[in-house]
């Protein structure tokens, strides 16, 4: 019976190794994560020169744990365990108060924001003669840290947000988001989402003023805007990668001015136009946020019908995370034409782009999180 028994657990477990073999092997691979917010790890590269350094041994493990089959699955399992035991952090997500879940943010590695920063400084330094701006915003742990769970640690983004200032000095007009987001944080409207980690459209709009104002130009106040709420069932990543239960809903709003102009995007990857910024398909599924812009494009254009004589700038450029998306309409009040790109997708030269659209002025607006990892910020430099 010891050995029938045995027998049953060894072709059981080899049966069950077998089949989550073919499974990884079948089932289609995602080069991004919607859910994690970041780009998968793809085949690892076999070279001498990999395995010598590691790299290909890292990159195998990465490329397995990423593509695990029914990988949001077995989040879903583990999560509910975790709360059965009491605990407050699921995946990387902290449960913290008043309904707020928060990615964890550990002490970052100093010398590779050290060449992010050095390839946006080469970036600024190859065009003098142009208005660049950095608005780094920092995400939901960095401005509600108070409303971490208990004993929770995290490490400080204002630091890292102060290293990024201080390497970036002399070279870019740079501004911390800390600076606009935190003296209202205490706000009654939200400045992030609890459950997903963008800022809201009332985050947004505060770096907006903040950066117009920065620029010269007259802000609208908030009361020449209808704020609609578009959805109130909006439950994001923070969620998805978490799976904790009983959670409050999110809400979406949007603001549209009161004397709003009409809008024009061109999204130069599926060469489609649409005549508004807004893309109601997404508030019936998952991933809401995409609500803006129909979600993430490596190029698009806004050409917006403002009266010349009351542009503040002809074009901008706006190179960017996700960011953006939810900023993007406040700013097609000020210039009539704006290119917006994603440098996580776009392979082209940033450069060449600016000389062949006349381009002069740039705003680069990323999360700290996004940023200090993002190595596709190394193509500035190209």
């Amino acid at each position: 019976m010891k050995k029938t028994n045995a027998g049953v657990y060894v072709w059981g477990f080899a049966g069950s190794l077998l089949i989550m073999s073919a499974l990884f092997f079948s089932l289609p691979k995602q080069a991004f994560s919607d859910t994690e917010n970041r780009s998968l790890q793809g085949k690892p590269e076999l070279s001498w020169n990999n395995i010598w350094n590691k790299k290909f041994a890292e990159q195998a493990e990465n490329y397995v744990t990423d593509h695990f089959p029914y990988r949001d699955n077995w989040v879903s399992v583990k999560s509910a365990m975790e709360q059965l035991r009491l605990q407050q952090e699921n995946n990387g997500i902290f449960k913290g108060m008043d309904g707020y879940l928060f990615e964890k943010f550990s002490k970052p590695d100093y010398a590779q924001i050290k060449e992010l920063t050095d390839a946006v400084k080469a970036f600024a330094e190859a065009h003098p003669a142009s208005g660049m701006s950095f608005l780094l915003a920092p995400n939901s742990i960095g401005v509600y840290d108070n409303r971490l769970p208990w004993l929770a640690e995290a490490y400080p983004q204002a630091l890292v947000n102060d290293y990024i200032a201080k390497q970036l000095a002399g070279s870019i007009t740079f501004m911390d988001g800390f600076d606009m987001l935190k003296p209202h944080a205490a706000d009654e409207k939200p400045i992030f989402y609890r459950t997903d980690h963008h800022w809201t459209s009332y985050g947004a709009y505060l770096a907006y003023a903040a950066y117009a104002k920065q620029m010269g130009w007259a802000p609208l106040p908030e009361s020449e805007f209808v704020i609609e709420t578009v959805t109130d069932s909006f439950l994001g990543s923070y969620h998805t990668r978490s799976q904790f239960i009983g959670l409050k809903p999110d809400s979406i709003q949007a603001y549209k001015p009161l004397n709003q102009a009409a809008t024009q995007m061109y999204v130069a990857d599926s060469d489609e136009k649409f005549d508004s910024m807004y893309d109601k398909s997404y508030l019936d599924k998952k991933d809401k946020y995409s609500y803006f812009q129909g979600g993430v494009h490596a190029l698009m254009t806004l050409k917006t019908n403002i009266d010349p004589e009351y542009a503040d700038k002809e074009k901008l450029l706006v190179i960017k995370d996700s960011y953006a998306h939810s900023m993007l309409p406040f700013l097609t009040q000020h210039v009539p034409e704006i290119h917006v790109i994603d440098i996580r997708y776009y392979n082209g030269s940033i450069a060449d782009y600016m000389e062949q659209n006349g381009i002069e002025d740039v705003l680069l607006l990323f999360n700290t999180s996004t940023f200090i990892t993002e190595r596709n910020m190394l193509k500035l430099k190209y």
